[in-house]
């Protein structure tokens, strides 16, 4: 099983989105709201050196933004 991890704030639509994907594929993964906790903020920053939200983190792999093709690859997953 993969380790996952979704730097994200309660207000970003396309975070929402990501959510649901990773849900929708029983995929479990850690949630950081980057919004309230600045020192995930700036890991975040650290690994893909994005400020924008989501950032996805798949076993080390940085998806950057809600793109589908690119964290179903990650993940393993065919669509």
């Amino acid at each position: 099983m993969s380790s996952v991890t979704l730097y994200a704030t309660t207000t970003c639509p396309w975070c929402k989105k990501t959510r649901e994907y990773l849900d929708q594929h029983d995929i479990e993964y850690t949630e950081y709201d980057v919004s309230n906790d600045g020192e995930k903020a700036q890991e975040m920053i650290e690994k893909s050196g994005q400020r924008g939200v989501p950032v996805i983190e798949v076993d080390g792999q940085i998806v950057v933004g809600f793109n589908k093709g690119k964290i179903s690859d990650a993940l393993g997953l065919s669509e």
